[in-house]
């Protein structure tokens, strides 16, 4: 499998999730600045996240018009895998690969904390390593997490398949206690129609090796692997 990671002024996790695709592939991923046109062949495109121009105006807006995104969408409409992780996920839904949007945190707050996760569908590239109903352990580390989109849109998306992470306990209890931020649902992920496209607000990368307090993040980035090498 080949990857790139697109890079922006203000992306902090970059290198976190080159590191994790590195120890997945056993190769180092391109890194794309923002400002270049043009992607090398891969199978695997990931937005990271970090502060895109710095959060300004609405966060992922600015960096949804980079020169590399025109080509990042044509690369996902032919199928290319793509992959965008916290403002990575505001970045690609601002720039039309997601259906919804992401708002301010219903306490208006930064949220900084480690979650748990109810994996929704593994029937994708993505998740082809856990099992629909586990529960997993992500960071999470964002202001604007929360999700919307309009119910109807919403309904054809839970018939469709397309959650793929909602907020929950340690048991797996999906409920507004364990909704860290608002969000539509407790959706924590979400694919496109297609499924080649995920979107998640917690950060898989920061929790893929032991070391680093637990390796459940690495199953995604394994599964993408057994996927597309």
């Amino acid at each position: 499998m080949k990857a790139a990671v697109i890079v922006f002024p203000g992306s902090n996790c970059d290198r976190d999730v080159a590191v994790a695709l590195e120890a997945s592939m056993g190769a180092k991923p391109h890194m794309v600045w923002h400002r270049d046109t043009d992607l090398p062949a891969v199978d695997l495109i990931v937005v990271p996240g970090g502060f895109s121009y710095g959060d300004y105006l609405r966060c992922g807006a600015m960096a949804a018009h980079s020169p590399i995104m025109r080509e990042v969408k044509a690369r996902a409409a032919k199928g290319t895998r793509v992959l965008g992780i916290c403002n990575g996920f505001q970045i690609i839904t601002e720039a039309g690969l997601l259906p919804g949007v992401l708002m301010r945190n219903a306490q208006l707050k930064f949220i900084c904390k480690d979650v748990f996760l109810k994996v929704e569908n593994d029937r994708t590239d993505f998740c082809r390593y856990y099992r629909s109903g586990d529960v997993v352990r992500f960071p999470i580390a964002h202001a604007e997490g929360n999700y919307f989109v309009e119910p109807h849109t919403f309904r054809e998306m839970e018939d469709n398949g397309q959650i793929a992470f909602r907020y929950c306990d340690r048991d797996g209890k999906v409920s507004a206690d364990t909704n860290p931020n608002g969000s539509l649902g407790n959706v924590a992920g979400v694919y496109n129609s297609k499924f080649n496209v995920l979107g998640l607000m917690p950060h898989p990368e920061r929790l893929a090796e032991d070391l680093l307090g637990g390796s459940d993040g690495k199953l995604m980035f394994d599964s993408l692997v057994e996927a597309l090498s």
